[in-house]
């Protein structure tokens, strides 16, 4: 099933990816799957398991559905000083 969402990345996602957010269409159903195909098709090398996930401004777990029109967040680990 190919769904359109709304992605945004963080820190080392966004300077990995050379954006900060962007409309993709992808062939499947869940922010994992998502996540699987951005890291194929543009070498994004965050491993899923320290990241968090948050669709439509919430966060979520990796196995939520996902609808054309949502909003996806990959959110790394941020620290501060």
């Amino acid at each position: 099933m190919t769904c359109e969402v709304k992605i945004s990345y963080f820190a080392i996602l966004r300077d990995q990816r050379g954006v900060s957010e962007e409309v993709l269409s992808f062939n499947g159903t869940t922010p994992q799957e998502l996540y699987s195909y951005l890291q194929e098709k543009f070498g994004l090398t965050f491993k899923p398991e320290n990241l968090r996930v948050a669709v439509n401004d919430s966060f979520a777990p990796w196995q939520t559905e996902l609808k054309s029109g949502d909003k996806v967040a990959f959110i790394p680990p941020v620290s501060g000083g």
